[in-house]
């Protein structure tokens, strides 16, 4: 990428309005554990994915438990007890890979990143 592409990409990354950005961060660990491919065994990419996973949700945990976030109790319940899922799901798929956890953790980014941005009722 030339620099001056990167130095964009830079800047619209930044730019981005925060749901779009939560969106997109969301995407991108679903984009990573999709490229494992059918078959998903223990190694390097299988880690780096699950772990890039686990710091997204480790963020959007930290960011609905702080109290000065105005989201509603209902839906701070609900990311709470999704990111539960979501680190035991990761350490499950750590100590035993398959395919169906995976795609388990890729379906609720792609759901969670659509409500993101304005569409809730997509089948991603």
């Amino acid at each position: 990428m030339s620099y001056g592409a990167s130095a964009y990409a830079k800047v619209a990354h930044v730019a981005l309005p925060p749901r779009e950005a939560e969106a997109a961060v969301l995407l991108k660990a679903a984009g990573k554990l999709q490229a494992l491919g059918s078959e998903v065994t223990s190694g390097t990419a299988l880690n780096e994915a699950l772990v890039f996973n686990q710091r997204v949700w480790t963020i959007l945990a930290a960011a609905v438990t702080d109290p000065a976030n105005p989201i509603p109790d209902e839906i701070r319940t609900g990311i709470s007890r999704l990111s539960i899922y979501v680190f035991r799901t990761i350490v499950d798929t750590m100590i035993e890979p398959n395919r169906e956890k995976i795609e388990s953790l890729v379906s609720l980014n792609n759901h969670i990143a659509a409500g993101l941005q304005g569409d809730p009722g997509a089948s991603a």
